[in-house]
């Protein structure tokens, strides 16, 4: 079986935390308390801000990201005026807008700029932190505690029967939309144990040999989603109520409505079809 690769191979980005000097290729990705300034090319497509932009509103924080080919990255962090408020918007309301590539930065760049503002002090004893000198960390000027920023790794996993695939629908979702299962990684678990208590804990079954497929950064608003496929083993569906609205075995030639390509939730699904030999 295939294993797929997110994202596909473009444009190499070399994360980095020590400010070079700026250069006119330099670009910035204005946040506004986690929202993102909307900036589009002649095609519609999102494309991060130049320096010119940065005029335009009262800077709180600028940090360096790290490298796109020659361009440096900058997350920078904004006081808008009231009027100003409607130019930035929530990334999940504008996927539509973003490549691969720049969702992933702008993910980047808005958790950097949260984690930034939400850590200006210990949660351990309450003193002012500090940037670290060479570390992407804030320190504590007291019990010099490190604080790095926050990443939840998150399981999500196909489920299948050879021609089948068992999918849920949360009760978030509309009542037509199915999707893969997923859960947060528990203290002390491995990802293999996350799969298997999701799964029984969401649906009830148990499931045997695990496939790892790839993983997607989701900035919502702090998940690594790691992709797994799953083969069926026993049990029948029992959904958890607060979690699960609806679940069902699905024929691969009679799927319901599901998630569009951008999400990992597809690419398990998309993949799976592949290798059953069903059309995508």
């Amino acid at each position: 079986m295939s294993v797929f690769f997110w994202p596909e191979p473009s444009q190499e980005f070399a994360a980095g935390v020590m400010d070079p000097d700026r250069t006119s290729d330099s670009r910035f990705f204005i946040c506004r308390r986690g929202r993102i300034l909307i900036t589009l090319d002649d095609n519609g497509r999102w494309c991060p801000a130049e320096a010119s932009m940065l005029s335009e509103f009262k800077v709180q924080e600028e940090h360096f990201m790290g490298h796109l080919g020659d361009m440096g990255c900058y997350a920078v962090e904004v006081e808008v005026e009231s009027d100003d408020e409607d130019r930035f918007a929530d990334l999940r309301s504008r996927l539509e807008d973003f490549d691969r590539t720049f969702f992933n930065l702008v993910g980047r760049a808005l958790q950097i700029c949260e984690w930034h503002r939400t850590h200006q002090y210990c949660g351990n004893c309450g003193a002012p932190t500090t940037g670290h000198s060479e570390d992407r960390a804030r320190v504590c000027d007291n019990c010099r505690l490190h604080f790095y920023p926050r990443l939840s790794p998150s399981i999500i996993v196909l489920i299948h029967r050879e021609d089948e695939v068992l999918l849920g629908r949360n009760h978030l979702f509309p009542p037509d939309l199915f999707s893969t299962l997923a859960g947060f990684v528990e203290p002390g678990e491995s990802i293999e144990e996350t799969v298997r208590r999701e799964v029984t804990e969401e649906v009830g079954v148990r499931v045997g040999e695990l496939s790892y497929r790839g993983s997607q950064p989701w900035p919502f608003p702090n998940s690594l989603m790691l992709g797994f496929h799953a083969a069926y083993e026993s049990g029948d569906i029992r959904c958890q109520v607060d979690e699960i609205a609806e679940a069902k075995w699905f024929h691969l030639s009679h799927l319901p409505r599901i998630p569009g390509k951008f999400a990992i939730s597809r690419w398990l699904i998309d993949d799976y079809l592949s290798n059953r030999g069903f059309a995508i």
